[in-house]
């Protein structure tokens, strides 16, 4: 097996899962609205310890895998990692505390590049096709909420506004919550011409579907356990598989269960991942003995992420996107 057939195998293998657990959340979402919260949240809480925390605590192994050479020396290269990686997110703090409202503004566009990027498709023939999907896909994750819980939406970014100590907010979004699905449908569009004019109908009926799976969880779910499922159960999930190949498991061994992959991952993750836990439990220790509502809880969380989100967004673009974004010759 190829690695690229190896790649393209793997993404279906993940995609199965997430579209099931969608489908799953949609479900509850219709049948039981009212008690949607309380049926899918400790879901999604064991799920963003073994999948939401835990995909980013293999970064480590992306540089050795995609540039080897920068790894031969062991104690230089984990010198330069660490360094690199905390140098950036102690930027991000920084930025928190200087202009939360640009920080918030590079949270939320970084998020959609990364989750659009992580959705594209490795078998697009043109960098333009891979380009105009990991925007157009990050876009409609943010687009759609905006347009149907607009008033939702709109509290989560106060919300870490707030939390910051910045200015708020105006009380709707104006046409923006109009516009921008629409500039997103007509792109998708675009893109699906352009799958079948280049004799790739199988990418563009694929496209569809997700993007049909994802409006549906986007609306019938509110923007926070909407977006937590989609986190946790699809990005978080493929990235983990992704990760996986990379380190070697899907080139060299027949592809096992979900569970063996994911017990494979959590070995490797496990220094990295504990740590990260540790932190959390402190941070939200203390935001808890101050008796913090919910949505603080959720600005805190979403302030803890944003901060790693860049060196990780930057991994993965820079090391396991690079043969997409690169010169094809």
């Amino acid at each position: 097996m190829t690695p690229s057939t190896s790649a393209a195998a793997t993404a279906g293998f993940a995609r199965r899962y997430s579209y099931a657990a969608v489908l799953g959340a949609v479900a509850v979402g219709l049948l039981a609205p009212g008690a949607a919260t309380w049926l899918l949240a400790p879901l999604l809480l064991g799920g963003m310890v073994v999948l939401g925390v835990a995909h980013g605590a293999c970064d480590q192994f992306v540089v050795p895998a995609t540039h080897p050479a920068l790894a031969r020396s062991r104690g230089r290269y984990w010198a330069g990692f660490l360094v690199g990686y905390l140098g950036l997110a102690a930027a991000v703090g920084l930025l928190w505390w200087w202009q939360p409202a640009v920080a918030i503004a590079l949270f939320f566009g970084l998020t959609a590049w990364h989750w659009g990027s992580g959705d594209a498709p490795t078998q697009a023939r043109h960098r333009s096709q891979w380009l105009a999907h990991s925007l157009l896909r990050g876009t409609l994750l943010f687009a759609v909420p905006l347009w149907h819980w607009p008033t939702e939406t709109l509290d989560i970014v106060r919300g870490l506004l707030v939390l910051a100590g910045a200015a708020s907010l105006p009380a709707t979004p104006g046409p923006l919550a109009v516009a921008l699905p629409l500039v997103v449908l007509a792109g998708l569009l675009l893109l699906w011409l352009s799958y079948y004019w280049q004799q790739q109908g199988h990418l563009a009926r694929t496209d569809m579907l997700e993007t049909a799976l994802l409006v549906a969880l986007l609306v019938v779910l509110p923007p926070v356990l909407a977006a937590g499922v989609y986190f946790v159960f699809w990005h978080s999930l493929q990235h983990v598989l992704r990760m996986n190949q990379l380190m070697d498991r899907s080139l060299t061994t027949p592809r096992r269960s979900l569970w063996a992959e994911l017990r494979f991952f959590l070995r490797r993750s496990a220094p990295l991942l504990l740590i990260s836990l540790a932190g959390l439990i402190l941070v939200f220790g203390l935001a808890w003995t101050r008796t913090a509502s919910g949505p603080v809880l959720v600005s805190l969380a979403l302030l803890a992420a944003s901060v790693v989100t860049l060196p990780h967004a930057l991994l993965v673009t820079l090391g396991m996107d690079a043969a997409q974004w690169k010169p094809r010759h």
